[in-house]
């Protein structure tokens, strides 16, 4: 039963209405005075407080302020005659929860309880009552998708509900719908994924980024912001839209395919030069690190941009930025102010950080042991961290924001055995090398990579792709990491976390 405290020194002539709330199940405690009010707080912690705003002695303003002090998590609702302007705005200074003008009927003070008593409760069964009922028609798209957008539109309703049912009783059944939909994308990719090389109609991928999306804004004057954010999932972009759109309105939203594998050093590098990594070895070895190579896999960026630019004879000057310490973030928002060049880069790695270091902490895996807690990680982020000033800095300054990412991240859960040679990569969501051997069904193997656009380390090298929420382990220690990376993020392999990935353009709201 839920405990309303009704302070109001008039509290005789409020008998039907207590009457009424207790027929409604509630038990009420009255005060005819904010002293007994205060009083009446060391008893019992009350739902709800209906508040008198003028009262004699201690007032109805300064009654609020001492039960915000004793329990600020307790929602008052001011009740007055008055309609001043400045008593409403020093009542909501207070944090009152609602604000009531008497007379009031019995409907709205119900209305007030359900708003903030049982809002969470009715919106979680409504919530869970609309996902039965949508339940099969997802399975239904999941079953019978047969295009790039189609699979689009399952990621879009799956991430929405992912987020919607975050806190529900009913989470293991969204899980159980996203592990269907992966499996069904991976059997997808695996029959369709060779055939968009060299075809015109295909989705847009990685490499045509720049193409699709920049170059049309470039070409209608716009001052452009690129900003890359590193294993930015679909749902993590629809986490921070809220915070983005209080200085940015959408003008396009799209979803855009990651190129396998779906890793920093190939979908990345492709997003910059506008070409596959085989292209990019060819045309540009001088740019291409190969996996066994010690050296970062992404310090050639600006210059793959360059040839970009030179080869479609673009004439435009830009300014790019690696962002991986919120010092240089700062300094990039100082830069932004005097920036005239039309395109300008700024690739944000913290997310990535966040994956790796969730894989190596302790501390950070119980940070972010789930989907949910990993959204909210990187709200946090990106709430409190100099990246929303510079975003926000930039819709003050006039850019033409296009947010992006090389490729999304998925949580792994079962390791599949691996046998392959010493100098097979470390990414435990794809192999690449000679004579790799994995009994896993679920694996999607390339015996000709140039046929996908990716480069042979070897005459006899393939890749091997995880799928869903696999992961590779070597039969060498193999309980001991598959225990290790269990339930860490990561990338590399397909899944729709990983290949589904958004694509979003903004204009400033200040224009």
């Amino acid at each position: 039963m839920n405990l309303i405290l009704w302070v109001d020194d008039e509290i005789d002539l409020l008998q039907p209405y207590i009457i009424y709330l207790k027929g409604k199940n509630y038990e009420v405690v009255t005060a005819s005075n904010g002293e007994d009010a205060i009083d009446a707080l060391a008893d019992a912690v009350p739902d709800i407080v209906f508040l008198d705003e003028n009262m004699p002695g201690l007032t109805g303003l300064e009654t609020l302020q001492e039960i915000k002090r004793l329990h600020p998590e307790v929602p008052v609702v001011m009740i007055t005659k008055s309609e001043e302007e400045h008593i409403m705005e020093q009542a909501i200074g207070e944090k009152i929860a609602d604000y009531l003008i008497k007379p009031v009927n019995p409907s709205q003070i119900l209305l007030c309880l359900k708003k903030h008593i049982h809002q969470q409760a009715i919106v979680t069964e409504q919530v869970q009552q609309n996902y039965r009922q949508e339940w099969s028609d997802i399975s239904y798209m999941i079953d019978t998708a047969s295009t790039i957008e189609e699979w689009q539109a399952i990621e879009r309703t799956l991430s929405r509900w992912d987020i919607e049912l975050e806190n529900s009783s009913m989470r293991s059944l969204i899980d159980d719908q996203r592990t269907q939909a992966n499996a069904a994308f991976a059997k997808w990719i695996a029959k369709n994924y060779e055939g968009w090389f060299g075809a015109e109609n295909r989705p847009v991928m990685s490499h045509d980024v720049m193409k699709h999306t920049v170059f049309p804004l470039l070409d209608k004057g716009e001052k452009v912001l690129l900003c890359v954010i590193d294993n930015f999932r679909y749902d993590q972009w629809k986490t921070i839209q809220p915070l983005i759109s209080e200085f940015y309105t959408i003008s396009n939203e799209e979803q855009y395919t990651s190129i396998l594998p779906t890793a920093t050093q190939y979908a990345r590098n492709a997003i910059f030069s506008g070409l596959l990594p085989l292209q990019i070895q060819e045309m540009y070895p001088q740019y291409w690190v190969e996996e066994g190579d010690e050296e970062s896999k992404n310090q050639y960026e600006k210059e793959l941009v360059q040839t970009l630019l030179d080869r479609y004879r673009r004439r435009e000057s830009f300014n790019y930025w690696k962002v991986n310490e919120s010092d240089f973030c700062e300094r990039v928002i100082a830069q932004l102010k005097g920036v005239q060049t039309p395109l300008n880069i700024v690739v944000f790695n913290f997310i990535d950080m966040l994956s790796h270091s969730r894989t190596e902490s302790k501390m950070m895996r119980e940070l972010a042991n789930d989907e949910s807690a990993y959204r909210s990680l990187t709200l946090s982020w990106f709430k409190h961290s100099p990246t929303y000033d510079l975003l926000r800095r930039a819709s003050e300054l006039g850019f033409t924001l296009v947010l992006t990412t090389d490729h999304g991240t998925t949580r792994v859960k079962n390791a599949v055995q691996i046998i392959a040679d010493k100098n097979t990569n470390t990414n435990i969501r794809y192999k690449v090398g000679k004579a790799l051997n994995c009994s896993s069904k679920n694996v999607m193997s390339i015996e000709q990579p140039k046929r996908i656009g990716l480069p042979c380390p070897n005459v006899s090298s393939s890749y091997a792709f995880c799928t869903g929420s696999d992961f590779f382990a070597y039969p060498n220690q193999f309980n001991y990491y598959a225990q290790y990376y269990r339930n860490t993020f990561q990338h590399g392999g397909i899944s729709l976390e990983e290949m589904i990935i958004p694509l979003v353009t903004l204009v400033p709201k200040a224009r």
